[in-house]
């Protein structure tokens, strides 16, 4: 934040009984959450964006109209918490839109039920244009052709010169650009068949993604060519050490900034994974080549992540993952709560601090 002091900011599901989205202080010794105040604005905000400045917070509507909505941060130093919506919420023209990103002076949205991409334009002010630029329309269901296209995620690459979306339905990631404000495909990546990804996280120096599947419980490792735009599987490694006991669906996937460990959460087992990033700029490729297959066995086959440990998650049916400052943050959707963990710096493990209850919680961002 601008002024100095630091917040948490919560989605969560309206429908399901939430309050729409919390306001928390941050305490930064020990990460500690402490709810400021709620606001009720679009149905379902379940997934949040901070502005890089940190005053303007957007938020997805998640129903089958979809939108998006814009809301000013106050500073700490002012007497009110609630962030304010700046206008009307803006159509997106696409069916539960569950994620969204800020990427070249616009909103990108991924619609979930319509499985496709809309931009938005944000405003020298923070807020939102009357109307969408653009929709990148659904993908062909590619392998699979019962399945329908489910764009679950929308994030820019560490260079800022791509969006990268990932489709659950289609197991396939594209790598998109604008063009006179409407998403446009650069490629599309096709993964293995039936692992349904959901979400992907970029390692902080740019040339390794971490892609979360949500419909088998494993971690895909790839290579990212920003130069090139290019997204290449390596190696599916489990995220999960046995065989799940029951139901298990991949949510959520964390980098640390210094780029030494991974962290996965599982619905269902309701974990924490803990993956050992090993270091060095080539070893994912090295690895690869070695085994001879994206999905081998063995040491060879991790492309440098080990998974070391498992965790409670703290709560029931973990949602979303967000790491900030040396502490994970949890939005645990079914037992209602945001649980925050305290990281070894040394082993990367999540040690349990606190939690306080937000009814269907969503998500969390931090500024």
């Amino acid at each position: 934040m601008t002024d100095g002091g630091r917040r948490a900011f919560i989605g969560s599901f309206t429908t399901a009984g939430g309050p729409g989205i919390v306001t928390a202080a941050l305490t930064p010794d020990d990460g500690a959450l402490t709810v400021l105040s709620t606001v009720n604005g679009p149905p379902d905000p379940s997934c949040l964006a901070l502005s890089p400045d940190g005053r303007t917070l957007y938020t997805v509507s998640e129903t089958d109209e979809g939108a998006v909505a814009a809301f000013r941060v106050p500073g700490a130093g002012n007497a009110g918490h609630t962030p304010e919506q700046t206008g009307p919420a803006v159509p997106v023209h696409g069916d539960g839109p569950t994620h969204l990103c800020l990427f070249a002076g616009h909103v990108l949205t991924a619609n979930y039920g319509s499985g496709s991409v809309t931009a938005v334009p944000v405003r020298a002010d923070g807020s939102l244009a009357r109307s969408a630029s653009g929709v990148f329309p659904p993908t062909a269901p590619g392998p699979r052709p019962h399945r329908r296209p489910h764009a679950h995620q929308v994030q820019p690459d560490p260079s800022g010169r791509w969006a990268v979306g990932v489709d659950l339905g289609t197991d396939s990631v594209g790598v998109y650009t604008l063009a006179d404000g409407a998403p446009a495909r650069h490629r599309e990546v096709a993964l293995r068949p039936g692992s349904g990804p959901r979400h992907l996280a970029f390692h902080p120096d740019g040339t390794r993604a971490y892609l979360l599947n949500e419909r088998s419980p494993t971690l895909t490792v790839c290579r990212w060519d920003a130069a090139e735009g290019t997204l290449r599987p390596l190696a599916e490694i489990p995220v999960l050490p046995g065989a799940p006991s029951g139901d298990a669906y991949p949510s959520g996937v964390a980098v640390s900034p210094d780029g030494r460990f991974v962290w996965t959460a599982t619905r269902g087992e309701d974990v924490l994974s803990v993956f050992a990033v090993e270091q060095g700029p080539d070893h994912a490729d090295h690895s690869a080549a070695s085994e001879g297959t994206a999905g081998g066995e063995g040491a060879a086959g991790t492309a440098g992540l080990q998974l070391t440990a498992t965790v409670p998650c703290g709560g029931h049916w973990p949602r979303a993952l967000t790491e900030s400052h040396g502490f994970l943050y949890v939005a645990n959707e079914r037992s209602g709560d945001v649980t925050w963990f305290a990281v070894d710096p040394d082993t990367g493990v999540p040690r349990r601090s606190g939690s306080i209850p937000v009814t269907a919680a969503s998500c969390v961002v931090v500024g």
